[in-house]
């Protein structure tokens, strides 16, 4: 089972009202997925130009399709957004997505979800060796439930580390799945969200390093930014949102624009459930005295 990339991009209105998109202004999406926010960036002024990266290269692809009707403007570069060489004041905005797309949890073979049997893979950049399985069959027991309380809040964490260690090796998504759900009780297993959410969650963040990314990716973004330029993140859980919260907020480059996070309108909700979790932070280059 091979799916189309597809990703619907979150408070898309609310992005492009907060970046300001100026006339022949040059914007950064630090993260292209499906391409519907660079979308929107290249339609909402003339002569506007974009910069477009990804780690993924099925999101790349993706992006140059949907995109093509402006290939005079925009580039693409494959890259983490923590490992781009960020150019000094070269950008009037940007903009990082940092939700997991549509295309990669209903993929298997990408092995982020355990609704469908794959592999235990997880990269976001397949070119890169540490996979999902690599953690969970060979990290010890006490790394893998920091990983679980860390990344994932997990209060079970220690129980789940052991149970995981007892039953090891594991080859695909939903055996893990199976062997968490049989580690708790009755209450647990049958609770809001399955028993094994918290733990994928942790070991997609701790395969691609996604808060070690985002805290470089803050450091570094704000001096691309020209004086009055602008930097919008969407974040998806409760880790990610307070690295933003407090980076924009200790940034000497950025002025805080959202005192708190704009939230997704109960419409785009109906729309899209997963736009629930969504939060937008808005910060602002500190101009030149």
């Amino acid at each position: 089972m091979t799916n189309e990339f597809s990703h619907i991009s979150v408070l898309s209105r609310e992005v492009i009202s907060g970046l300001e998109i100026c006339q022949g202004g040059h914007y950064l999406d630090a993260t292209v997925g499906g391409g519907g926010h660079s979308c929107l960036i290249l339609e909402a002024a003339p002569d506007v130009r974009v910069t477009a990266i990804d780690q993924d290269e099925d999101a790349l692809a993706a992006a140059k399709k949907v995109l093509v009707e402006y290939a005079q403007r925009i580039t693409f570069i494959s890259s983490n957004f923590a490992n781009y060489q960020f150019p000094i004041a070269k950008f009037n905005g940007i903009i990082a997505d940092l939700g997991v797309s549509s295309y990669h949890l209903d993929s298997p073979e990408r092995g982020f979800s355990f609704r469908y049997e794959g592999d235990l893979d997880m990269r976001m950049d397949r070119r890169q060796s540490l996979t999902a399985a690599e953690i969970i069959n060979h990290w010890d027991e006490k790394t893998l439930a920091n990983i679980f309380f860390e990344y994932g809040e997990e209060r079970l964490s220690r129980r789940l580390a052991r149970r995981i260690v007892e039953q090891r090796p594991f080859q695909t998504t939903t055996q893990l799945a199976q062997a968490i759900a049989s580690g708790v009780n009755a209450k647990y297993r049958h609770g809001r969200i399955h028993p094994a959410t918290r733990v994928f969650q942790a070991l997609r963040i701790a395969v691609n390093e996604e808060l070690k990314s985002l805290e470089t990716f803050i450091e570094k973004a704000p001096h691309s930014l020209v004086p009055g330029g602008r930097i919008a993140i969407i974040s998806f859980h409760s880790l990610e949102d307070r690295i933003v919260k407090h980076r924009f907020r200790d940034s000497p480059l950025l002025k805080v624009l959202t005192k708190k996070p704009i939230l997704a309108s109960e419409e785009e909700i109906k729309m899209n459930s997963r736009s629930r979790s969504a939060k937008l932070r808005i910060a602002e280059r500190i101009k030149d005295n």
